[in-house]
């Protein structure tokens, strides 16, 4: 087994705009190998949440990376977008004297059979599996044939295994054999539902709870009323015990350890000691002792034992804080603001108040600084340095694909506008760096928003891609464009 002391790891998730519970298991399963200690760097971004694929690399100061993309297939996300929005060439990439090493999925790691037959005997306890019927449930879909396989292969690996189940059953949302048709799928009087997702969400939650008949409708989530703690649930005279997702397993941390050393085996990578580069860190560490005490709401104390503690600028100085001591403590203060809503835009200016964090070393610190305002560190030091990267917004858009393939169609004048107002709306407080083209600066309502904005003493907070607030803004403007089109 290679040593990746030396390494970093990024686990790459889907995230969403709406639902903190999307990104939760891939923050948690992060934070329990950072807490093992086996790579050096231990860091995650999102397809739909901060920090993004293109800012993730400012994160990490490791010459050697590792990407392990939490999801469950070898499908479009994994085949198509995340190569293409990290970058990468090949299973592994040399860019900017970076070895990057791309692992296959976790969901199709064959570990994640004992997940799942560990998950089924914890949703049933002492219920005999000759008596049970196992249905691994996923969301199915036409757009790629790999989409299926994961949980396919899992079903055949159950089924011969020495496992005894009664019967073990594939079945999808969208394609069949439908979860909604398990009575006529199962004949056993007991029947374990496991949702073959990476994360508790509506579809856990709501959808497949509907599709079983635990409930007529879609209506409060599930969640909120306790769905998988109140097993078993009498239907069609059955016993149907229901599990969460099989991504929230902490042994899913495993898993992601296993697809690194997997991918070492199977391309002969062998250990490479590369001197560390503590440049990021050592950079904050001048800007403190330079007076930059501010980035974004967050203001840094550094006291006199060498420790430091944070807390909202609107709080600075102030008593009967609630005193937090835990680097990942910064994730939870961020995640939601004063009314309980989660901020899917840590740059908005939401952040609650209330709280202070005290942080025992600088390593420490710069982790927290990253939950707080993921990449804002690596971002202004790569700035100040002259290697930071832009992105243009025509580049951008002209690589998304999907639903969202028609955005590059907007006009230059309704780009300017719609970032203006996009920006306005959220009271971000990152400075644009990225131009439309890279011959054509922005302009208009745009051009504001690439002024510097943050105060003397403050560290800027720096936007080089355009967030998914601006491309789902863009997306709509072309609709509308192509609406007007056809009605002449």
């Amino acid at each position: 087994m290679n040593s990746h002391k030396q390494a970093a790891l990024i686990i790459v998730g889907h995230g969403s705009t709406t639902n903190p519970d999307s990104s939760a298991p891939t923050h948690l399963h992060a934070d329990s190998i950072r807490r093992r200690g086996l790579f050096r760097e231990v860091a995650c971004c999102f397809w739909k949440e901060e920090p993004n694929m293109r800012e993730v690399y400012e994160m990490v100061d490791s010459k050697v990376i590792y990407i392990v993309p939490n999801f469950i297939s070898e499908g479009y996300f994994c085949q198509q977008v995340l190569p293409r929005e990290l970058q990468l060439s090949g299973p592994t990439t040399q860019r900017a004297g970076k070895t990057i090493h791309y692992c296959d999925p976790v969901g199709i790691h064959p570990n994640m059979t004992r997940l799942l037959i560990q998950r089924a005997d914890e949703v049933a306890p002492h219920v005999p599996r000759e008596q049970t019927s196992l249905v691994i449930v996923g969301h199915g879909t036409s757009l790629n044939e790999n989409s299926t396989k994961a949980i396919q292969d899992q079903v055949a690996l159950i089924r011969s295994g020495p496992y005894g189940f009664a019967e073990v059953i594939d079945a999808y949302m969208e394609e069949a054999p439908f979860v909604a048709e398990w009575a006529k799928l199962t004949t056993a009087p007991n029947v374990v539902v496991v949702p073959f997702f990476i994360a508790d969400g509506l579809h856990s939650f709501q959808d497949i709870p509907v599709l079983l008949g635990m409930r007529e409708e879609v209506g409060a989530a599930l969640s909120e009323v306790g769905v998988f703690h109140h097993n078993p649930h009498q239907l069609q005279g059955r016993s149907i015990y229901y599990s969460g997702a099989i991504g929230t397993e902490p042994l899913m941390a495993d898993v992601i350890l296993d697809q690194v050393h997997d991918f070492d085996a199977k391309h002969a990578v062998q250990d490479k000691i590369e001197m560390p580069n503590d440049e990021v860190k050592s950079s904050l560490a001048y800007w403190l002792n330079s007076g930059l005490d501010e980035l974004g709401e967050v203001v840094i104390t550094t006291n006199d034992d060498g420790s430091y503690s944070l807390c909202h600028v609107a709080d600075r100085g102030a008593d009967n804080l609630q005193i937090h001591r835990e680097t990942n403590d910064a994730l939870l203060i961020a995640r939601n603001d004063a009314s309980g809503t989660f901020r899917p835009l840590h740059t908005a200016p939401t952040l609650k108040r209330g709280w202070r964090l005290d942080l025992a070393s600088l390593e420490d610190l710069r982790l927290a600084l990253d939950f707080f305002y993921p990449a804002a560190i690596g971002m202004a030091r790569a700035l100040e340095q002259e290697k930071l990267t832009s992105v243009p917004l025509r580049d951008l858009l002209g690589r998304q694909t999907g639903m969202y393939r028609f955005v590059n169609t907007i006009t230059d004048d309704q780009a300017h506008a719609l970032i203006g107002k996009t920006c306005a709306n959220t009271n971000c407080l990152r400075r644009i760096l990225w131009p439309l083209t890279p011959a054509q600066p922005m302009a208009g309502a745009a051009e504001a928003k690439t002024r510097p904005n943050h105060a003397t003493n403050g560290i800027p907070l720096l936007c080089i891609e355009a967030c998914t607030h601006v491309v789902s803004a863009a997306r709509k403007a072309a609709r509308e464009n192509h609406e007007a089109k056809s009605a002449e």
